[in-house]
């Protein structure tokens, strides 16, 4: 008896051993996951339609605050037809489930697919499901073909096409005008 007690408690230490360590969030502390996963793969849907693909190295579910705590993001966005819009990786993230929205910190990037790519850098992003936007109220930066820009926070669709900053700098390539904020002349 004493010998299968022992086995046990070395199984269960492995098995821990082989557990990431849970983030360093508020919720952790007050909700303990209920669910630890490695390499967790999750699809945004609506109406049937796809509309975002979630992937993360590792994924720490807390039941009581319907939150998902994520390691290692990447989000890849579609249109209707299936083809990528955008992706975006972070060092990290949490989805709310009762909300939707989805939140990402640390090395942000987002970019948009083809020889005409669009990127985007920050420090925090959010993705609100229900209005399939992009925003953040964290500094950015932005190159594409025709600029290079910075502001102090921004709206957009995952395609980049209806962006909104506030405080933008910066310079459009081939029209000649500054943007706001920006230096005189171009590029």
């Amino acid at each position: 008896m004493r010998q299968t007690a022992i086995a046990l408690l070395a199984l269960a230490t492995a098995a821990c051993a082989d557990r990431p360590p849970a983030p360093s969030t508020p919720r952790a502390a007050a909700d303990s996951a209920s669910q630890v996963i490695q390499g967790m793969t999750r699809s945004i849907t609506r109406d049937g339609l796809r509309l975002t693909d979630i992937s993360a190295d590792s994924a720490w579910v807390f039941s009581a605050s319907q939150v998902i705590a994520l390691k290692t993001v990447r989000m890849t966005f579609f249109d209707d037809r299936g083809a990528v819009r955008s992706t975006v990786t972070a060092d990290s993230g949490e989805q709310h489930e009762v909300s939707g929205l989805l939140e990402l910190r640390g090395n942000v990037v987002a970019i948009t697919p083809g020889t005409d790519a669009k990127i985007l850098k920050t420090e925090h992003l959010i993705f609100d499901k229900s209005a399939n936007l992009i925003r953040s109220d964290t500094a950015y930066s932005f190159t594409s073909p025709s600029g290079n820009g910075s502001g102090q926070s921004f709206e957009t669709d995952p395609d980049f096409r209806r962006f909104r900053s506030w405080q933008p700098k910066g310079y459009q390539k081939g029209q000649g005008f500054p943007l706001p904020g920006g230096p005189k002349g171009t590029p």
